[in-house]
């Protein structure tokens, strides 16, 4: 992808750290609670370390309020503000804690600074523990029983996972193509709200399966999910964003919290890939048929054993929130800045378009299904200027986005062309015709 425009790269750091204490089930008194916790020195976008005070926090929260995402943006910081922290050395001092959870933050800093020449404040090590949960508090007690936690209602908190299932025929080439599974799981009820095999783990799938999980289900007031390729782009963020969802990335050194989706794994590899390799698997659309009748029939309705009902009937008194349909479509098109030519033109992935003459010299976004580089709004400000128009198109769909389905093959017609051909150049045919019947043929040798 293209390089994410500063301002919204700051509006999703912004939404990031205020997107807990914009649950609306929380009361006045917690929620000052809350905001005072979060305030304090953050690292942003730029791998800076920014003190956010909790006026600072209350004031993003009134704009989100107001105008959503958009609230948010703003013109980049430039003053430096802040020591660039080394993530080598941050990793390293994660494990000397994890190694023996009593040391102290200055004593870690000590040893950084014996081994490698460096001085990490205390502060600061301090502050990066506390946000990763690696706490001297947090970790000299069993911080294992993290797996027995569970949301209070269904929609409060999805999980998202991709497991890597069997290789299955390629559509498009002789060999195979290594399925993967994306699944979102409800915490709360167990209830797998959506799943899907693709053939390659990319953002735009996990994105689709998203989609269709909140056009069923409706919108999820967390989703949590691993650090994996398909989870971390800026794309997913800014859907979540904008959808008002809360998104939590597993912590590094400790995924606590997922166990409920690795017993789920178990269950599939057990239950359904057993006996769909048994059977064999002709396609991805074969596993997807499959693996939905399997889940609608089996999965979802059979009585948990640590709940006493089905899924479904767990997740059934959930209080439903949908987004407004044109906020859904918004949430996830993909966005790129680009800079207009003295012509009015822009080139974005090989392509050339045209937009509006009054943008000439000036940097716009582009709003776009990465499945139709067609249709592409153009957007300056916070408002819409247009469409751009093609002049040269290269490419079809952005190189990032799922290949399209195999179109259905043609009912055969039963047609033999060739057949026919035969069949009427015997019928008109007396038989084999022998040279020297020919009349005027030359006899005994002779030369034609």
């Amino acid at each position: 992808m293209a390089a994410r425009d500063p301002a919204e790269a700051l509006a999703l750091w912004r939404y990031h750290l205020i997107a807990e204490a914009l649950d609306p089930k929380l009361g006045g008194r917690e929620r000052g609670e809350l905001v005072r916790r979060i305030a304090g020195d953050h690292e942003d976008p730029g791998g800076e370390i920014r003190h956010v005070s909790r006026n600072t926090l209350d004031r993003w929260i009134r704009r989100y309020r107001s105008d959503g995402l958009a609230g948010l943006r703003d013109r980049p910081r430039t003053d430096k503000g802040g020591a660039r922290l080394d993530p080598g050395l941050l990793d390293e001092a994660i494990r000397l804690r994890l190694e023996v959870p009593a040391r102290s933050a200055a004593h870690i800093s000590e040893i950084i600074r014996t081994r490698h020449g460096v001085r990490i404040a205390e502060r600061t090590l301090a502050e990066q523990f506390r946000r990763r949960g690696f706490t001297r508090t947090e970790l000299l007690r069993d911080g294992r029983t993290f797996g027995r936690y569970e949301a209070d209602a269904p929609n409060e908190r999805w999980i998202g996972d991709v497991l890597v299932g069997p290789f299955v025929p390629h559509p498009r080439a002789p060999g195979s193509v290594r399925a993967r599974l994306f699944v979102l799981v409800d915490d709360h009820s167990r209830l797998l709200v959506a799943g899907r095999w693709v053939g390659n783990e990319t953002l735009r799938a996990g994105q689709e399966v998203l989609h269709a999980a909140i056009l069923r289900r409706g919108l999820p007031d967390a989703l949590h999910v691993d650090n994996g390729s398909a989870y971390t782009g800026a794309e997913l963020a800014r859907s979540c964003a904008i959808l008002g969802v809360r998104l939590i990335h597993s912590r590094p050194y400790a995924p606590e919290g997922r166990g409920k989706q690795e017993r789920l794994n178990r269950v599939i590899r057990e239950r359904f890939l057993l006996e769909a390799e048994q059977v064999g698997i002709g396609s991805l659309d074969e596993l997807n048929d499959r693996f939905t009748a399997w889940v609608e029939r089996y999965l979802n309705v059979r009585v948990h054993s640590e709940t006493g009902e089905s899924p479904l009937a767990r997740f059934s008194k959930v209080k439903r929130r949908d987004p407004q349909p044109e906020v859904l479509r918004t949430a996830f098109l993909w966005s790129a800045h680009r800079r207009v030519s003295r012509t009015a033109t822009v080139s974005f992935e090989g392509n050339e378009y045209e937009v509006d003459a009054g943008l000439a010299g000036r940097t716009v976004e582009l709003r776009f299904r990465p499945e139709d580089l067609f249709a592409i709004e153009v957007w300056f400000g916070a408002r819409q200027v247009g469409w751009a128009e093609p002049r040269r198109i290269a490419r079809h769909v952005h190189r990032q986005a799922p290949p399209p389905p195999d179109p259905a093959p043609a009912p055969a017609t039963g047609i033999d062309y060739l057949g026919q051909v035969l069949a009427d150049h015997e019928a008109n045919t007396a038989g084999p015709i022998a040279y020297r019947a020919v009349p005027g043929a030359p006899t005994g040798g002779e030369p034609f």
